[in-house]
């Protein structure tokens, strides 16, 4: 692991059947951007996690991209401008 305080990691809470995450997964995949993804339908801790940030509202994808040093950003169903200005600035 770098102690670059650059670097980035981006976890995205999904699911297999959502469009919105579908998209997301294609972004990322088109541009090589490393991501960690978690199917909330196959774990419950990942569930409940999600409900928490998105006030009780199972909303996906909800990527979360830490940087150390700084806070984290969490994108709730980002469409494809918001994610090309997060990533490719």
């Amino acid at each position: 692991m770098t102690t670059d305080s650059t670097k980035k990691s981006i976890l995205m809470y999904s699911t297999s059947w959502c469009s919105d995450c579908i998209r997301a997964k294609m972004f990322f995949d088109e541009h090589k951007i490393d991501y960690t993804e978690i199917d909330i339908d196959y774990d419950s801790d990942a569930e409940a996690k999600v409900l928490k940030l998105n006030k009780g509202l199972r909303s996906v994808p909800t990527i979360i991209i830490s940087q150390e040093g700084k806070e984290d950003l969490i994108l709730v169903e980002p469409d494809r401008r918001r994610l090309e200005e997060t990533f490719l600035k």
